[in-house]
C-alpha cells in the first residue's frame, strides 16, 4: 500500500455539471483545439494524458466521504431538499452605479435575468509557481458574484447538515482543464507529481472562451473517479451521477 495517501479520501463530490446538450459542442471544440495546440510536437510540453476529457468538466462545490457516521442516502436527501431558486434569489447582488436597488437593470425578461448562466474564460494555475504547474483550470466569469453566492449558498446547506466539513478557505470555482496526476508512468523521483512550465500557455489562453452563456440546469452528487465511455463514436470520460436536483 502507498503510505503517502490520506486515509480518509473523499468518495463523492457536490458539483454543478458543465456538460449539457448546449455546452458539449462548445467544450468539445475548445478542448480539441487546445489539446492539439499544447500537446503537439510544436506545443507547450503538456502531456496529452493531462488534458481532461470533455465529460469530466464541472464546478466542484465540495467533497465528502461516505463512511460510518453519514451515509450517501443522507447526502442525497439533503440534495433533494434544496430549493435552488430560493438560494439563487437569496444571493445579495451589488448595486450598480446609475441604478436603484440590488442587481441593476439591464435588458431581457425577468425570467431570463433569473437564470444562472456560466461562461468559462481564461486559464489559470492552481500552483503559485507558474513554471511548475500540476493543475490548470478555466475560471467562470462572474463579475457580480452571483454564481459564487449561489454555490456558497448550496455548499452551506451541506456544511450545516454535517455532510461536509467547513474548509476554512474561500470556495474557488474552477473547471479543471489540465491535471498531471492522470499522466501515467511519468512520476519523478520519490513519486512526486509531474509538473509543467505553463507560463506561455497561460499567457496565450488568457482570453480563451471555452464555453459561453451556458445555463446552469442543476446540482449533482457524483462519485469520485471518472469512468471511460464512448459517446458519438468518441472516447470520453464522465463521473457516475448518484443524484441530481434541477432548477
Amino acid at each position: 500500500p502507498r503510505h503517502n495517501q490520506p486515509k480518509e479520501s473523499p468518495t463523492h463530490f457536490l458539483c454543478i455539471p458543465l456538460v449539457t446538450p448546449s455546452s458539449r459542442p462548445q467544450l468539445s471544440r475548445s478542448l480539441s483545439l487546445f489539446r492539439s495546440d499544447v500537446c503537439g510536437p510544436l506545443g507547450f510540453g503538456i502531456p496529452e494524458g493531462a488534458v481532461r476529457p470533455v465529460g469530466t468538466l464541472h464546478l466542484t462545490l465540495g467533497v465528502f466521504r461516505e463512511s460510518g457516521g453519514r451515509s450517501l442516502e443522507e447526502a442525497v436527501e439533503v440534495l433533494w431538499g434544496l430549493r435552488l431558486k430560493e438560494i439563487l434569489k437569496g444571493v445579495k447582488m451589488p448595486v450598480m452605479p446609475g441604478t436603484t436597488g440590488a442587481g441593476g437593470g439591464g435588458g431581457g425578461s425577468e425570467e431570463e435575468k433569473e437564470k444562472l448562466k456560466v461562461t468559462l474564460k481564461g486559464l489559470r494555475s492552481m500552483q503559485a509557481d507558474k513554471g511548475k504547474v500540476a493543475v490548470l483550470y478555466a475560471p467562470p466569469e462572474d463579475p457580480l458574484g452571483r454564481l459564487q453566492g449561489f454555490c456558497e449558498g448550496v455548499k452551506k446547506v451541506f456544511v450545516d447538515e454535517g455532510i461536509m466539513m467547513e474548509e476554512g478557505r474561500p470556495l474557488l470555482l474552477h473547471a479543471t482543464v489540465v491535471n498531471t496526476v492522470y499522466v501515467k508512468g511519468k512520476r519523478g523521483k520519490r513519486g512526486e507529481r509531474v509538473t509543467v512550465d505553463a507560463r506561455e500557455v497561460i499567457d496565450k489562453y488568457e482570453d480563451e472562451v471555452w464555453m459561453e452563456d451556458v445555463e446552469v440546469e442543476g446540482v449533482q452528487i457524483c462519485r469520485m473517479g471518472a469512468k471511460k465511455r464512448i459517446l458519438d463514436g468518441e472516447e470520453d470520460e464522465s463521473y457516475e451521477v448518484e443524484a441530481e436536483v434541477r432548477f
